[in-house]
C-alpha cells in the first residue's frame, strides 16, 4: 500500500503530459501507472494538473542589508510563503562579509535556517572578499561538501568584485567544479549617473530606474560573459531585463560559450513607469535591474519562448514599504540612493508564469515545468532528486486547478513585506495542493506542515559542468 495515490491527474514533466497515477511511499515516487494499488491517502485530481514542485533558485531571505535596514523575511516566513506559490525548493544567498570567511558566513546561515524551514533549501555562496585562502581553500573544500555554486557582483559597493578578483573566482570555480552566476550592471556607470542626477535634483524613485539603464547591464553583460570565455568556464547571467543582454546571450552561445540566461516576473509585469508612482510609491518597484519598458517585456518573454532563458526565477528580495526599517527608511524617503533594492515574489512567481505564460498561450505545460523546476534541479545538481516526476524521485508535487481565478492581494499572501508589486492583478490558474517530499504540505490554502519540515539540501556540481556547447541543460 502506498502511503499516498494521487488518482485521474494530467501530468506535466519538462517532456510530455499524460495521464497516470502517481503512487508515494516513503517520501518518494514508488510508481506511475493506470490502476494502481490504494494509498493510505487518496487524492482525486481529476481536472487537475500534477507538476513537479516549483524550485526558486534565485531566493533572499535574512540577507545583511545595510545599517539600520532589515529584510521583511526570514527563514520561516520566506519559506511559508514559497510554499503556498507551490514551490517545495529554494535556494537563498549566504552573503560573505568582507573580512570574513566563507565558512563563518554559512555558519550562521544555517542557524538562522535551523528548524524554521517549510521548504527544502540549499545555499549559494556569494563572494565578496576573494582572498587567496578563499579561493584556493575554501571554495575547493565547500563544493566538495555540496555548496556548489557562487554568485559575484559588478555593481554595488562593497560587494561587487574587480575584473580581476572575477577572473580569480571564476578560475576557482573551473579548478573546484563550481558554478558562478553573475549579477551584470556597471557600477562606474551607474555612480556617474547618480552623480549627474543628484546635481540636477533628480532624487525620486524614477532615477533609480534612469540611473541604470540598459547599457550599462548590457556592457556588464558583455564583460562577464568575455571574462568567462577567457577563463574557459560555465556562467549564469542572473535577472536579465532585456532584449540587448539577451543578444550577448545569444552571440555567447554562438561563439560556444556555455551560458545560462535566467528572467524574472519583474521583468515580465512591471516597467519603469511602476516608479513613478504619485508621492513616495515607486519606491515599493526599486529593484536592481530595474523594470525597463514595454518593449522590453515583449523581450523577456520572448526569451521565455525561444529558449534564451532557462531559468525563470523570483529574485525574491523583500523589504516592507512603510517602515523605518525598509523603504522608508529615514534616508530612503530623501533619495532614491538609499531606498533598499528589492521586491517580493516567491509566493506569487508561479502562479503569474502560469496564468500569464500557460493560460495565455505564450508556453506550454512542459516548457513552464522546465522554466520552474526541472532546469533548476539540472543547473544547480539536485537531479533527478528534484525538479522531475520520476520513479525514485522524491515526491515534490503541486496540483494546479487551472479554472481557479484569483486576484492577486497582498493580504492573501504569506510573505512578511506589507506590500506585492502585482497588486490587483487576476490570474488563472492556482497551486491548489502541494506535497513535500510525500507529506501533503498545504490543501486549498490551508497549512498542514510544521515548521521545521523542510531539510538542507548539499548538491552536486552543476550538469552545466559537462553540458553541451550551446549552454543547453
Amino acid at each position: 500500500m502506498f502511503d499516498i495515490g494521487i488518482r485521474n491527474g494530467r501530468i506535466g514533466t519538462a517532456s510530455d503530459v499524460t495521464m497516470c497515477d502517481i503512487g508515494i511511499a516513503d517520501g518518494r515516487i514508488a510508481m506511475l501507472g493506470e490502476a494502481l494499488p490504494p494509498g493510505r491517502e487518496e487524492i482525486d485530481a481529476t481536472g487537475l494538473y500534477v507538476l513537479p514542485g516549483g524550485i526558486d533558485s534565485h531566493v533572499h531571505l535574512s540577507q545583511p542589508s545595510g545599517d539600520g535596514i532589515v529584510m521583511a523575511d526570514d527563514f520561516e516566513s520566506g519559506t511559508l510563503s514559497a510554499l503556498h506559490g507551490g514551490n517545495t525548493t529554494i535556494l537563498p544567498f549566504c552573503l560573505q562579509q568582507k573580512g570574513s570567511t566563507l565558512r563563518e558566513a554559512l555558519t550562521g546561515y544555517h542557524a538562522l535556517a535551523e528548524g524554521n524551514c517549510y521548504t527544502d533549501v540549499s545555499f549559494h555562496l556569494i563572494v565578496t572578499d576573494p582572498t587567496p585562502s578563499v579561493l584556493g581553500q575554501e571554495i575547493p573544500a565547500l563544493v566538495e561538501d555540496g555548496y556548489t555554486s557562487l554568485k559575484v557582483f559588478m555593481t554595488y559597493e562593497g560587494l561587487r568584485l574587480r575584473d580581476d578578483e572575477i577572473l580569480s573566482t571564476l578560475d576557482a570555480a573551473k579548478t573546484s567544479g563550481a558554478l558562478v552566476m553573475v549579477h551584470c550592471e556597471n557600477e562606474d556607470a551607474i555612480r556617474f549617473l547618480i552623480g549627474k542626477h543628484e546635481e540636477a535634483g533628480r532624487v525620486a524613485p524614477p532615477a533609480h530606474a534612469t540611473t541604470r539603464p540598459i547599457a550599462a547591464e548590457r556592457e556588464a553583460t558583455h564583460r562577464a560573459l568575455s571574462l568567462a570565455e577567457i577563463v574557459d568556464v560555465p556562467i549564469v547571467i542572473v535577472h536579465v531585463s532585456n532584449r540587448e543582454a539577451m543578444e550577448e546571450i545569444a552571440r555567447a552561445r554562438q561563439r560556444g560559450a556555455k551560458v545560462v540566461g535566467e528572467t524574472c516576473p519583474q521583468y515580465l509585469m512591471l516597467t519603469a513607469d511602476d516608479l513613478d508612482r504619485e508621492g513616495w510609491e515607486g519606491a515599493k518597484f526599486v529593484c536592481s535591474p530595474p523594470p525597463r519598458d514595454k518593449a522590453s517585456q515583449i523581450a523577456c518573454w520572448e526569451g521565455l519562448e525561444q529558449g534564451i532563458f532557462d531559468l525563470y526565477s523570483s529574485d525574491h528580495c523583500p523589504f516592507r514599504f512603510d517602515d523605518p526599517e525598509g523603504k522608508l527608511n529615514s534616508r530612503g524617503k530623501t533619495s532614491f540612493r538609499w531606498i533598499p533594492n528589492g521586491i517580493p515574489g516567491v509566493e506569487t512567481r508561479l502562479p503569474i508564469l502560469f496564468s500569464e505564460g500557460v493560460m495565455k498561450g505564450r508556453i506550454d505545460l512542459p516548457r513552464f515545468a522546465a522554466l520552474t523546476a526541472t532546469n533548476h534541479a539540472k543547473l544547480y545538481g539536485l537531479y533527478p532528486q528534484k525538479g522531475v516526476i520520476a520513479v525514485g524521485s522524491d515526491a515534490d508535487l503541486v496540483l494546479w486547478d487551472p479554472t481557479e481565478t484569483r486576484r492577486l492581494t497582498n493580504e492573501y499572501l504569506h510573505h512578511g513585506a506589507d506590500y506585492t508589486p502585482y497588486e490587483g492583478l487576476e490570474v488563472t490558474g492556482w497551486p491548489v495542493t502541494v506535497i513535500l517530499n510525500g507529506v501533503v504540505a498545504v490543501d486549498q490554502g490551508a497549512l498542514k506542515l510544521k515548521r521545521g519540515a523542510g531539510r538542507y539540501l548539499p548538491r552536486r556540481r552543476s550538469a552545466l559542468v559537462g553540458a553541451r556547447p550551446d549552454g543547453g541543460l
